[in-house]
């Protein structure tokens, strides 16, 4: 919880001061702020959503992007050292969000029996199917999207985490607990692991937060859409 308290703390910090300071001309901090935000607005919001329904859902959308990867990049900062997503109950928070926001919203765009009906009963599908579709439809809708979308960010980041520790734990025990020159050797292997590993969870801290969002606005978009 404090690496979380920590996390928000900073992002919310960040952001704070890049939007305090904007200028018409940006600034290099503004300017990869800016960057970001266009890239995920064009090709996460407005590509899934279309840019009309894409404006009521890019701060949602963008929000948990950006907590997203700052809860998921606290793996790899020394003293902090574990990624907040790493344990289930934020990301269920965030799949519960997303799982609200979709079903809201569809009942919302279709009424309670539209959403129903278009969520199970897809068309041109034989009658004898159907009730079998139905039923993993409904599924889909209220376990497996959520529970998808929590575990995959969960089980990321306990597997990065984990791969850092076996690395620094070996590297610490060749170098330091049995030191030799073959375990020399060994340390030097499992040190370029460190930072091999570190490099990786950087890479997928970033592309666990992108994933998440552009998930959920498909999620989003599969409710609110005229065509299943």
């Amino acid at each position: 919880m404090m690496v979380r308290l920590i996390a928000a703390v900073l992002l919310v910090g960040i952001m704070m001061f890049v939007a305090r300071r904007a200028t018409v001309v940006p600034t290099r901090g503004q300017s990869v702020v800016e960057i970001i935000i266009d890239y995920l607005r064009e090709n996460v919001v407005y590509s899934t959503l279309g840019k009309v329904e894409g404006k009521k859902y890019e701060k949602m959308l963008l929000t948990m992007f950006f907590g997203i990867f700052a809860f998921n990049i606290t793996g790899i900062i020394p003293g902090l050292n574990i990624a907040s997503t790493g344990l289930i109950g934020v990301c269920l928070v965030l799949a519960a969000t997303t799982w609200i926001v979709y079903v809201v919203n569809g009942v919302r765009k279709h009424g309670a029996g539209g959403y129903v009906k278009h969520s199970l009963f897809p068309p041109g599908v034989p009658v004898a199917l159907k009730p079998l579709i139905a039923f993993i439809d409904f599924l889909q809708v209220l376990i497996i999207r959520p529970a998808t979308l929590a575990l995959r960010l969960t089980i990321n980041m306990i597997v990065g985490h984990l791969l850092i520790v076996l690395t620094y734990s070996a590297t610490n025990y060749f170098w330091v607990q049995a030191p030799s020159n073959f375990n020399l050797a060994y340390g030097a292997i499992t040190f370029v692991g460190i930072l091999f590993i570190t490099c990786l969870e950087i890479f997928v801290a970033t592309l666990q937060a992108f994933i998440f969002a552009i998930l959920s606005a498909v999620y989003i978009n599969m409710a609110i859409s005229e065509d299943h």
